[in-house]
């Protein structure tokens, strides 16, 4: 059964983008355009041409009787027609490629061919890509040569190389919402080469155009989706708080843990399987308020990349998804910022230069002040509350042409607190979590062509519960810590080979400190005084290479190879780790994918709830508890559509998890961390390993440009796990499968002052365990000889009779998001008031379930947490 549907996923892929394009011209010289009659310069032509066709013409303006005047009928006629009887009597000949039109003279691209093929030298050009008017680095920047069909994109640092044979070279700099920039040099030396990009106008739909970034059908990369971070701030939000981890969630292939949760469970992968990364530095707790919001404020990043699959060989250390992200490096050539203020928090960031065009900063930070607004009404004394805060910081330095540093971090930190203080009683109650990290980063130019980073890494952490109970004769206190520091060294490098090779490797070396526990508990009545303090330490390194090879024009490769290691408790873990994806271009507007990865995962996370609360443990793999795996397959197709201002996305997948983790029956965290109870302390004895497979189809129809905006997403998938002491060793749907997921998300630009957004999303509910009976049986006391159900907590307990793990399914989840933005420019900021309503009809979707007795009957009650919400937020950008 599991196979026949695999292979109607495949059959989907395949078929449906060509079931719905079958309407393309078999080349764009097909494309049928229409211009009005008229007597018209040949530059005014081909931009006529373009808006109709949205295909760019790359051209020297030399080359070109760019005023010479034509006269067309007004006819229908191909677009192949046109050019003819434009170009009529000249030598201008054109050449149709995937993403644009080269005119060229070939008497003049003879003459150049034969002065080429009497050289050999080939020289490189390369450079730094920048935002003009921030001189922030722009990462993905397409870099084109036309006259020699070669390109390549720039790295996260704005850096490209692109070596090209000597002679007069015209280079194409193209970015989404960014104005093209044309720039002609005479390759007669390696030669250094920076350029500035302008941003589009907001509204200006005819030139935001898809062709100015790295399209899905120009790679091999599958499972990748880049997210702006523009349409996160456009997106209606809870409590106003826009937040990354929430719009990911919306993603085919990515679900939620629950009802406001941002646990990202990828293609049957649980939270732990996710590498996130701020800056180089793996984030572990990426969640406020126990799971509700993400940690991470969009004013200070600039990028967003989630990875399904296919990962590439630079990625290791998790089975399911890398969710990459890079912070801004501050305005190098004036001072800005943004401020906004909510119902739920205030952030404000601030970004300018140190030295102009040199060295730069940024600094970023959020605060609740709901426990601020409380205890101004509580007495002395007294205290509730809750709140958190976090702060982003990053400096970065030019030393020299060669030579870059950058220092950034990310400080965080939640706390729930309880006081009751009166003369000489005291009763307080804290729990609090956090993160931090720290990243030192030296970028370096080897040569023209080798590129290098070096970073050194700090991450943590932390999570803590405290009480303090005292009264004059007695005194009760209990501390609890978990977490896990990690110092990390990795170097990562590119190598510009040639046009047709583009090589990475590099290392990296991580050392993990863990503490599962540290417990002190003290109670002067029953004279418990308890202390255990444990700690592990580990290594884990892996080295790397990848080749990014162009076999044909429309034959593309990834072939990489991972060797990861991991040594804990005397014993060494060694796996190599094979990475492939290929591409096949069959038309200019479709591209054909497939990929393969290995993957293994050195550290465990153990949750009870399993939503990315704050109570999460994070463990290593050891003697007892192996290193996870996964094996994972994708093949897809990308497709663009409507004269390429949407993208359309097919991709089946199946992968294969073993050694995957989770508490045995009866063990949660308050066992695990209990010093009474049996096994207590001792994790390895409280969780049992087993496998999972996860197999379904993605479809993804997105347009990311113009004044409306969007995507549709639905994935259909089914993830089972099996465990040999669990459910008597049969399979199970886990708690996340979901088979069917719907997301629609739409933004709109109506005006200069108004944009509407709206988003509406549909899941499977989710699968939970519930008693099929329950009997009532007397409590029973192994330190008591005789069983007095009196003197036992009412003498009865009910105990549930459970049939298979997993055997209900909660409602459907479905919910409507809607949001208006009022801008507005004055003197000195940009002004926005966002407001937006949070499940605008109402529906009542069940966080969780209890069971309840009423009039004598046992009845199942749902608990709502979020119906109805609006919220608003008020914002500027100076």
């Amino acid at each position: 059964m599991r196979h026949s549907f695999l292979c109607f996923l495949l059959f989907l892929a395949f078929s449906l983008p060509f079931s719905g394009r079958a309407q393309i011209a078999a080349s764009l010289g097909e494309q049928t355009v229409k211009i009005p009659a008229k007597t018209a310069t040949v530059e005014a032509i081909l931009k006529e041409l373009e808006a109709q066709t949205n295909i760019p013409f790359s051209y020297s303006n030399e080359a070109l009787p760019l005023q010479k005047k034509i006269t067309l009928t007004g006819r229908e006629q191909t677009l192949d027609a046109v050019l003819h009887t434009v170009f009529k009597g000249t030598s201008i000949a054109w050449l149709y490629r995937s993403d644009q039109i080269l005119l060229f003279d070939k008497k003049s691209s003879a003459q150049n061919a034969t002065k080429t093929a009497t050289k050999t030298n080939k020289y490189t050009i390369s450079g730094y890509v920048r935002e003009a008017g921030s001189s922030e680095p722009l990462i993905g920047v397409t870099v084109y040569a036309p006259q020699f069909k070669a390109g390549i994109s720039s790295n996260n640092y704005g850096f490209y190389s692109l070596t090209l044979p000597a002679d007069s070279v015209l280079l194409q700099f193209s970015y989404v919402g960014y104005k093209p920039q044309f720039l002609k040099i005479n390759l007669d030396q390696d030669q250094a080469l920076n350029a500035f990009l302008q941003p589009e106008a907001a509204l200006q739909e005819v030139e935001i155009v898809a062709e100015k970034e790295v399209r899905s059908t120009q790679t091999t990369q599958t499972s990748q989706v880049n997210i702006p971070v523009e349409m996160v701030k456009d997106m209606p939000a809870l409590f106003g708080e826009k937040d990354v981890i929430k719009t990911v969630q919306m993603m085919p292939g990515v679900q939620k843990g629950g009802e406001a949760s941002t646990g990202l469970y990828v293609r049957g992968g649980g939270p732990d399987q996710n590498l996130i990364v701020l800056d180089d530095a793996t984030v572990y707790n990426a969640n406020h308020v126990l799971g509700y919001l993400s940690l991470f404020n969009g004013d200070a990043l600039k990028s967003i990349d989630l990875t399904k699959g296919g990962f590439p060989a630079r990625y290791g250390g998790r089975l399911s998804s890398v969710l990459e992200m890079n912070m801004k490096e501050g305005n190098r050539e004036e001072f800005a910022g943004e401020a906004g203020i909510g119902l739920f928090s205030s952030r404000l960031v601030v970004e300018g230069p140190l030295k102009k065009n040199k060295a730069s900063f940024l600094l970023s930070a959020r605060r609740t002040y709901w426990d601020l607004l409380l205890n101004s009404f509580l007495r002395e004394g007294t205290g509730l509350g809750y709140f958190f805060y976090d702060a982003n910081a990053k400096l970065n330095y030019d030393l020299g042409p060669k030579d870059k540093l950058y220092l950034s971090g990310y400080f965080g930190r939640d706390k729930f607190y309880v006081k009751l203080n009166e003369a000489e009683n005291r009763d307080q109650f804290n729990t609090a979590w956090g993160n931090a990290t720290a990243t030192l980063r030296w970028n370096h130019l080897f040569s023209d062509r080798l590129f290098a980073n070096t970073s050194f890494i700090f991450s943590q952490y932390r999570f803590a519960i405290d009480y303090d109970f005292k009264i004059p004769d007695h005194q009760t206190t209990f501390l609890y810590y978990s977490g896990i520091r990690d110092l990390s060294l990795k170097s990562d490098f590119d190598y510009y080979l040639s046009t047709a090779h583009f090589l990475k490797f590099g290392f990296m070396s991580t050392n993990h400190y863990f503490t599962p526990n540290s417990v002190r508990a003290f109670d002067s009545s029953t004279e418990v005084n308890f202390e255990k303090h444990e700690t592990v330490s580990n290594l884990e390194s892996a080295v790397y290479i990848e080749d990014h090879f162009t076999v044909t024009p429309k034959i593309l490769l990834n072939a990489g190879l991972r060797l990861s290691h991991f040594f804990s408790e005397d014993k060494h873990y060694f796996n190599p780790e094979p990475r492939f994806s290929a591409a096949y271009r069959f038309s200019p507007n479709a591209t054909l994918k497939t990929s393969y990865a290995a993957m293994h995962q050195y550290v465990h996370l153990l949750s009870s709830i399993g939503t990315g609360q704050s109570i999460d443990l994070w463990l290593p793999a050891t003697n007892k508890v192996k290193p996870q795996q996964a094996h994972q397959l994708a093949l897809g197709v990308a497709h663009d559509l409507f004269k390429r201002k949407v993208l359309l996305e097919v991709e089946a997948y199946y992968k294969k998890m073993d050694r995957i983790i989770t508490y045995r029956e009866g063990a949660n965290f308050l066992t695990l961390n209990d010093p009474l109870a049996k096994n207590g302390m001792d994790w390895e004895s409280n969780v049992v390993s087993g496998q999972g497979w996860s197999y379904g189809l993605e479809f993804l129809l997105q347009k990311k440009t113009s004044r409306f905006t969007g995507w549709l997403g639905y994935t259909l998938s089914h993830t089972q796990h099996q465990f040999d002491s669990i459910n008597d060793g049969r399979k199970f749907d886990a708690r996340y499968d979901r088979r069917h997921d719907v997301s629609v998300i739409m933004a709109y630009d109506a005006s200069e002052k108004i944009k509407l957004s709206a988003s509406w999303v549909y899941g499977t509910g989710n699968a939970i365990t519930l008693p099929l009976a329950e009997y009532s049986v007397p409590y029973h006391n192994p330190d008591s000889e005789a069983i007095t159900p009196e003197e036992l907590l009412g003498g009865n307990a009910v105990i549930g009779e459970y049939g298979a793990r997993n055997n209900y399914r909660m409602p459907d989840y479905h919910r409507l998001d809607v949001g208006i933005q009022f801008r507005k420019k004055l003197k000195w900021a940009d002004r926005t008031w966002d407001l937006s309503i949070y499940n605008l009809y109402n529906r009542r979707n069940p966080f969780f379930y209890t069971l309840k007795t009423n009039n004598g009957k046992r009845e199942l009650r749902q608990t709502v947490i979020f119906g109805f919400i609006p919220s608003f937020s008020y914002n500027l950008k100076f």
